[in-house]
């Protein structure tokens, strides 16, 4: 089997909001075409258009090449080897970034080629399946201009996660720091008073995670927050400081009350050894698209089992990442949730439309899928609907 075609969309939702924390407003969806009439499928989570350059450009010498041209004449059914291909032959441009997040959408389709081709589900040929299931937490991004209308937006759909039948969930609480919602500078008194708010709208024994979005520059300062959060039995407290703050993540391992998670923007197991070595971050969460695809991802959780560390993917894309990860925790012992965004609590019409069958909790858990590959197809309508040069 030989590869013939590469097709990449650019997808974007009209009227997006460019004040956003929400990058499930535009998409990289790539098709990969092989000579025996199986299409793979994936995506990944960064610019779209420079994620795409990054695929059809060309080079002029062995250090600089593009994807594409190293992808076509390929065997898909080889993944790792053509990962270590496309890293080695463009590792003077690319090494980490949106190099290797084009690469994540690259061997997502190989994987899913694979499974096809074979017949059997990602997670079988991942090692097979040592869950019965997967536990998902309801990804939760409030609206709203203001505080108020921010906590009440993120209350209600707490609340509707519940009802919905989710048993975890995980609060997006970026009310300060760089990322913050529509450019809010709020106190950590208001990010306190959020977490409270939302632990009494769900009681005890619903679990709670929070991702803060890189809110504090101060490792100190992170920590006396943090402290205050212990009460409301926080399962993890999400990137709390920059990435690169590495001695800081360490600080906060050594002396948080609370799981500290990171990891959502590593590429290549290489940077998540930085994590668990230097940083000491407790749960890792890889993004299948970004980190380099299922031969990257399936590093990262042999490192976590190495390390004693947990894997919770992080998804905040469409349901051609949730498959991803859904097959990722399939076949990894040390995951206990995976992050999905559920299309009834979104606004986002690529996550609600993406696909032609969404996925649908059984008792606030999601069954296996069992179709050969990622199990999942694209709607071609949506495709075109929203697909920009």
């Amino acid at each position: 089997m030989r590869i013939t075609k590469i097709d990449y969309h650019v997808l974007v939702v009209p009227n997006y909001d460019p004040s956003a924390v929400s990058s499930a407003q535009d998409n990289l969806v790539i098709e990969i075409h092989t000579d025996e009439g199986i299409t793979g499928i994936g995506e990944t989570d960064t610019n779209p258009w420079i994620a795409r350059e990054c695929i059809r450009a060309r080079g002029t010498h062995v250090m600089g090449l593009g994807l594409e041209e190293m992808l076509l004449g390929a065997d898909p059914l080889e993944p790792e080897a053509i990962w270590h291909r496309l890293y080695t032959g463009s590792k003077m441009t690319g090494r980490r970034g949106s190099f290797i997040c084009a690469m994540g959408a690259i061997d997502m389709a190989l994987w899913d080629i694979k499974g096809k081709a074979l017949g059997v589900p990602v997670y079988t040929l991942l090692g097979g399946a040592v869950q019965e299931y997967v536990t998902p937490y309801a990804s939760l991004l409030p609206t709203g201009s203001t505080l108020a209308e921010y906590q009440s937006s993120l209350v209600e759909k707490l609340r509707r996660a519940k009802e919905f039948g989710f048993r975890a969930a995980k609060l997006e609480v970026c009310l300060n720091g760089p990322y913050s919602h529509q450019g809010l500078q709020e106190s950590d008194d208001a990010i306190v008073e959020t977490v409270y708010a939302c632990r009494e709208a769900v009681g005890p024994g619903f679990v709670l995670m929070v991702d803060v979005a890189y809110a504090w520059s101060d490792a100190k300062r992170a920590l006396r927050v943090i402290q205050r959060l212990e009460p409301y039995d926080i399962y993890f407290i999400e990137t709390p400081l920059d990435i690169d703050d590495l001695d800081g993540y360490a600080f906060l391992h050594e002396h948080s009350p609370i799981r500290i998670a990171a990891g959502e923007w590593q590429n290549t197991h290489w940077e998540f050894l930085d994590l668990v070595k230097h940083a000491k971050v407790d749960v890792l969460q890889p993004d299948v698209g970004r980190v380099g695809g299922f031969t990257e991802a399936r590093k990262v959780c042999q490192i976590a089992a190495d390390h004693g560390r947990l894997i919770v993917p992080h998804c905040w894309k469409t349901g051609l990442g949730i498959a991803a990860s859904l097959h990722l925790a399939a076949a990894t012992e040390r995951c206990p949730y995976i992050e999905f965004l559920p299309s009834t609590l979104c606004e986002s019409a690529l996550r609600r439309e993406l696909l032609t069958e969404d996925f649908t909790l059984v008792d606030g858990v999601l069954p296996l899928p069992r179709r050969p590959g990622l199990g999942v197809e694209l709607n071609r309508e949506t495709l075109n609907r929203y697909r920009v040069d």
